[in-house]
């Protein structure tokens, strides 16, 4: 197997491609790059994104660990303190909880603590996201934790020309940046220019709109244009702002939303209570006090622990419905009938935890 190849400058891929791509080009251009993590060159690969980096770089540069979380990312600083770009993999962001001792107290501190003289140009890839069957364990997303932390980087792709810039634009960073990838996006196709700047990854609007603001955090980009396609039927129009990048905030963007509304849901892929969907509403309703028409809506996880089966997951995930239910009472609508609508296609394709 192999990477795929730069052909044209714009090209249609999935995200899982894209990313792969941003890890071959990185690679090829700089041989300080390696990237390692459980299960990396096994036979799935991360979802197939770490497809033919075995083959083409060698177990050097792409390579599997032991079940130590701890230690590898304490072998990651040390890596990038010595002055190579590791790329460090967990197939799931619940186990980055094992190595936060290193993170927290070392990796964030180092470029503060030496006064510049250090550079940290490490990057943790982390699988968020649901899947029925997942349970407590391997279901939480945590972007509001690492963004509490200061000198980490928090970044969320949602899309594909995302997954390959900002993947591109984290290993050249000389910052330990978190880079969260939510498991149904791997299969999410989408067009990548590949001559396009990496770029710093602020807030993008992904869909305009008057009516309505709504400040999404990864997947919740994709539940919120399928809540505003089936809003645009009775004439209400969403406009959906990609965050992109949780750490550091670039706010004026969605400041800007905020005021052409007049309202704004924040829908942050994560636990409410104490998140950064917190943080969003405050510094909206602080730029705004008195100037918009509702006060600001939040929507997030359910505060408990994850369950196991499918329509208890259905409720602990805020989804696409959740979205129009909470705009329609923003617009003091009546709610719409929803049941010839199709919602959790994304579920149905899924096939099991692993």
């Amino acid at each position: 197997m192999s990477g795929p190849k730069e052909t044209a400058v714009k090209r249609s891929m999935t995200f899982r491609e894209a990313l792969n791509l941003a890890l071959t080009k990185e690679m090829e251009a700089d041989p300080s790059v390696f990237v390692f993590g459980l299960d990396v060159p096994d036979h799935k690969r991360i979802f197939g994104s770490t497809a033919g980096l075995l083959e083409q770089f060698g177990p050097s540069r792409c390579f599997g660990t032991p079940l130590s979380e701890e230690g590898m990312t304490g072998v990651a600083l040390g890596a990038a303190i010595s002055g190579l770009r590791p790329v460090q993999v967990h197939i799931r962001v619940d186990f980055v909880l094992l190595a936060m001792n290193q993170l927290v107290n070392m990796v964030s501190n180092l470029r503060y603590m030496s006064g510049g003289k250090l550079k940290v140009p490490l990057v943790i890839r982390a699988v968020i996201g649901r899947g029925w069957g997942q349970s407590a364990q391997h279901s939480k997303s945590l972007q509001g934790l690492f963004a509490h932390i200061p000198g980490l980087k928090v970044v969320l792709p949602s899309t594909s020309q995302d997954a390959y810039g900002l993947l591109r634009a984290a290993i050249r960073d000389d910052n330990p940046v978190i880079f969260l990838e939510h498991r149904w996006l791997y299969d999410v196709s989408g067009e990548v220019d590949l001559a396009q700047n990496p770029g710093s990854g602020g807030p993008v609007v992904r869909r305009a709109g008057k009516d309505l603001t709504v400040v999404c955090t990864s997947w919740m980009n994709v539940e919120a244009m399928k809540a505003a396609e089936i809003l645009a039927k009775r004439g209400v129009s969403l406009e959906v702002v990609d965050v992109r990048t949780v750490a550091p905030l670039e706010i004026q963007p969605i400041l800007d939303s905020a005021a052409k509304t007049g309202r704004c849901i924040v829908a942050d892929y994560d636990w409410s209570f104490c998140g950064f969907s917190a943080e969003l509403a405050a510094q909206i309703s602080h730029a705004h006090w008195g100037r918009l028409a509702k006060p600001v809506e939040r929507l997030g996880f359910a505060h408990v622990p994850c369950p196991t089966t499918r329509p208890l997951e259905n409720l602990f995930y805020p989804s696409a419905v959740d979205l129009i239910r909470t705009a329609e009472r923003l617009l003091d609508l009546a709610p719409m009938d929803l049941g010839g609508e199709s919602f959790y296609s994304y579920e149905e394709r899924f096939k099991g935890p692993f």
